[in-house]
């Protein structure tokens, strides 16, 4: 199972990530349809699949239904994904107002 802290990069773009939650969903996670690798691992020969080609945003969370959660370190062109599923962005907690 993949750890909190975890830092992770893609075999087919720029794209890198940290786990800040991790849940066993994540040992199916890919990035431009391929599995991410430990940062600093060797590069497999991987293509950048098309139906997964949307991106990421540098900073931005994403999240699983699981509660699994990932932090955006480095954009690329890769899209997240788990079991071919894509990972979408985490939204803002709406917090009460302090009048």
């Amino acid at each position: 199972m993949i750890r909190n802290g975890t830092r992770l990069a893609s075999q087919v773009c720029e794209t890198q990530v940290i786990v800040v939650k991790s849940t066993p969903a994540l040992d199916a996670l890919t990035c431009g349809g391929a599995p991410l690798a430990a940062l600093g691992a060797e590069q497999a020969d991987a293509v950048l699949d098309p139906d997964f080609a949307e991106g990421t945003v540098l900073g931005k969370r994403y999240a699983h239904e699981s509660g699994a959660e990932l932090l955006v370190t480095r954009a690329g062109a890769g899209s997240l994904a788990v079991d071919g599923i894509p990972l979408g962005l985490k939204q803002a907690v709406q917090l009460p107002s302090s009048d």
